[in-house]
């Protein structure tokens, strides 16, 4: 908390004077604030001294560095709540993805178990559902609009916590149901974070931000920075051939670092057409990682 003591003296000049001998500061290292400018009467009568209220500039500069220090643990808190939030999701829908399939392997257990002692009979395969395909939200132009400025408030707001200055330039791809989000500054490598974390953290804030009141139509979101999307996809495509050669080099299963569902896929697209080598994720979020494994006997 700052202090600030009230000096008076006949003018404004002179309180500031005496503010700094009081202190033991020159006048570059006080703020004040004019209270009273003072009144010189008139033949003596309604004079009013003048009077300013001063403190250290550098409790004040202290004062605005302890906020923003508060305001940056804040938004980090935040976004470990956010990915905290997101691992939990994505083990909920592995759990039930796996209850599910514990269910219709049971049901179709029984299936056999009832039949075993039945006549035989042609069984014609069920025709298998369609996959669903995403649904491309439809948007107005005045939606877009609106989703764009609470995107923009949102980001502006965690920028200036982090004391970053930067330009946001978005476009929102109606075929793909898309917001791209491009960042440009001096400073982005802050927002990238190692392998990407940070910015894959804003992304998945602003892609709550946005899709709060969406319930049936889910907006995608991709913030990107210099280029860092294209650049990490080729790192990890080069890593992935590197690793494919090791593996029929040795002939040992190779195990990568963990990484996001995004780059996994990177991974297993770029060695599906490989003859030598195969590729599938284990372990949970968020450790999942990739494992490269020889092809053998072919």
């Amino acid at each position: 908390m700052v202090e600030y003591i009230e000096v008076s003296a006949k003018t404004v000049n002179e309180a500031i004077t005496k503010a700094c001998i009081d202190l033991g500061l020159t006048s570059e290292e006080i703020d004040y604030q004019v209270i009273s400018e003072g009144n010189s009467g008139f033949l003596g009568f309604g004079i009013k001294p003048a009077q300013i209220r001063v403190c250290r500039k550098a409790d004040l500069e202290a004062e605005a560095r302890a906020i923003r220090e508060a305001e940056e643990a804040e938004a980090r808190r935040a976004a470990k709540e956010a990915e905290k939030a997101a691992r939990a999701e994505k083990e909920k829908e592995r759990k039930e993805a796996n209850r599910e399939k514990k269910n219709i392997d049971k049901k179709r257990n029984e299936k056999k178990k009832n039949n075993s002692n039945q006549p035989k009979e042609e069984v014609k395969p069920a025709p298998q559902p369609a996959k669903k395909e995403r649904v491309v939200p439809q948007k107005t132009d005045e939606e877009i609009e609106q989703m764009k400025a609470a995107a923009e408030t949102f980001l502006q707001g965690i920028f200036k916590s982090m004391d970053i200055h930067t330009d946001i330039v978005m476009n929102y791809d109606k075929e793909e149901g898309c917001l791209n989000v491009e960042f440009t500054g001096d400073d982005m490598g802050v927002l990238i974070g190692k392998r990407g974390q940070t910015l894959d953290s804003l992304q998945y804030l602003t892609s709550l931000v946005i899709n709060k009141d969406n319930k049936d139509e889910y907006v995608r979101v991709k913030l990107d920075t210099e280029d860092y999307r294209r650049r990490r996809k080729e790192t990890l495509e080069n890593l992935a051939k590197n690793i494919a050669g090791k593996v029929k080099r040795t002939n040992k299963t190779v195990v990568l670092e963990p990484m996001n569902p995004y780059e996994r896929r990177i991974i297993h697209s770029a060695l599906q057409q490989n003859k030598n080598v195969e590729t599938f994720s284990e372990g949970n979020e968020p450790y999942r990682h990739v494992v490269v494994k020889p092809v053998r006997n072919r």
